[in-house]
């Protein structure tokens, strides 16, 4: 799901990483959301409120919001520079170090939300943000910009320009591009709805409250082990066909 990048990733590399991310983030949202009565996956809803607090000069309250700005981009900051700066060792797979740190932060909030942190709610809220921000950045990198997963406005404003070209046949002849990318789209919305829902019954029907966190980090280590062992297989049966090769032409 991570071995290829931009040009070299299927529709299908897409779909999976789109489906496994999208679920996550939409746990994330309704967990944070559920439990602190702030979003916790994008900061667009915050940058509204801290132009608010500013406009009406509560400056204090408003770097509340601002923290939660900052911690978003210091999630895709951390990302982005993790990622080119191990970018140079062949034998590691780049990505899964900011997926790594990010389930780190799910468990660790998962842990100590209704133990440790409960007095700290907007700490609480960084975190979440924080690894937000790692999981859209390394996703926007790894699929060149075509998959993002943790928000939908942008999402729901590209499909309904996608939709509308299906309208116009000869000005956008290609439709199977056209079609791959509104089902990718749709993809997202949908798991980012499922993970919602999901996220919600497990965190208030079977009452897990922040516990919850723990399911989306378990999603990411199953994802990245299957990737790891998916991998290997693949490299091992490349390994015994050049083999086999070698002794044919032998």
């Amino acid at each position: 799901m991570y071995k290829h990048q931009g040009r070299k990733r299927t529709l299908h590399d897409n779909l999976r990483i789109a489906i496994i991310l999208s679920f996550v983030a939409g746990i994330v949202n309704v967990s944070g959301f559920l439990f602190l009565k702030q979003l916790t996956t994008n900061v667009t809803g915050h940058f509204a409120l801290f132009i608010n607090d500013v406009a009406n000069f509560e400056f204090w309250h408003g770097t509340v919001y601002l923290l939660y700005i900052l911690s978003f981009l210091m999630g895709s900051f951390v990302s982005s520079f993790l990622i080119e700066f191990f970018k140079r060792n062949k034998r590691l797979n780049v990505y899964v170090i900011p997926v790594l740190i990010e389930t780190v932060i799910l468990v660790t909030v998962a842990v100590l939300a209704s133990l440790v942190l409960f007095d700290y709610p907007d700490l609480i809220a960084c975190l979440l943000l924080f690894s937000m921000g790692l999981q859209n950045s390394y996703v926007t990198k790894v699929s060149d910009a075509v998959v993002r997963t943790t928000h939908l406005t942008g999402l729901f404003t590209d499909l309904g320009i996608e939709l509308s070209y299906l309208l116009f046949k000869k000005r956008y002849p290609n439709r199977s591009k056209i079609k791959d990318s509104i089902r990718l789209r749709i993809y997202i919305i949908s798991f980012f709805f499922i993970g919602g829902i999901f996220g919600g019954f497990v965190y208030s029907t079977l009452a897990f409250e922040m516990y919850t966190l723990i399911f989306a980090a378990v999603v990411l280590i199953a994802n990245l082990l299957y990737d790891g062992i998916k991998f290997k297989v693949v490299s091992m049966r490349r390994r015994n066909f050049r083999k086999r090769l070698k002794l044919l032409n032998h």
